[in-house]
Order: C-alpha cells, then sequence, then structure tokens
C-alpha cells in the first residue's frame, strides 16, 4: 500500500508528508498506521482529479530557497537549515533539518544548508529528466 502511494507523491506533491511519515514504520507497523494508509486512500478516492497542474504554456523553471540560524538549538548549539523548491509558482519540496554537525560561524551553517538544498535541486533534476521533461 505505501508503495503504491509512494508512486503517487510524483504526481500528488500534497499527500508526501502524510504518505512518508506512514512509510517510516513499514517495518513494524501497528493498526493505527493501517488506519492512516486507509485514510490516505480514502482521501484520494474522494478527489481523483487534485494534483498540480502544469500547462504547457506555464513558464516552467526550477527556484530553490534556502536559510538556515546559527546555533539555534540551546541544548547542543546545532543549526537548524530550511530550504524548498518551486517548479513555476508551484511548491514541490520542503525541507527543514537539524545540522549533524555544529558550525562555528552563521556563514559555516548557510553553506551547510546552500549545499543541502543543492543536493536536492539535483535530485529534482534527475527526477524531471527521469519523467522526460525540459526546462
Amino acid at each position: 500500500m505505501i508503495g503504491s502511494l509512494m508512486y503517487l507523491t510524483a504526481r500528488m506533491p500534497d499527500i508526501m508528508f502524510s504518505v512518508c511519515l506512514c512509510a517510516r514504520y513499514q517495518a513494524d507497523p501497528k493498526e493505527s498506521h493501517e488506519i492512516a494508509v486507509k485514510r490516505i486512500f480514502r482521501n484520494l478516492k474522494g478527489k481523483p482529479d487534485l494534483g498540480l497542474m502544469y500547462p504547457k504554456d506555464e513558464d516552467f523553471y526550477l527556484t530553490a530557497y534556502t536559510d538556515s540560524d546559527f546555533g539555534g538549538d540551546n541544548w547542543d548549539r546545532k543549526s537548524t537549515s530550511g530550504g524548498c523548491q518551486y517548479l513555476g509558482n508551484k511548491l514541490v519540496s520542503w525541507q527543514c533539518k537539524k545540522q549533524t554537525n555544529v558550525s562555528i560561524s552563521t556563514a559555516e551553517a548557510e553553506y551547510i544548508a546552500a549545499s543541502q538544498c543543492c543536493s536536492q535541486v539535483l535530485w529534482i533534476q534527475t527526477q524531471m529528466l527521469d519523467f522526460d521533461s525540459t526546462f
């Protein structure tokens, strides 16, 4: 069931968060996880035409934004990175994650955030090339 939903996230990124949250528990699912997955399917059944539409006459360009805070966690002084990626004017991906290492400056925290955002952009470009899209 999760595999089917993961396939759908390529066309319907609006369900990405809930599907990925359920996918975390594939190894040891509980009844509550099955109920959540069935709820996603019921939601999709009632709205078959929802998704992101990309008309051919619309500008199709990839834009990414990123930011970080410096030492935002008071316990371990690790910074938090965040970023979002748009195709045209539609949000297709976003992330917010505590950095794995401690930065010694604001610039270093920003560089780490930028590298994480760049890796996400490269992944999106690879996916788009797999779909035979040009942008």
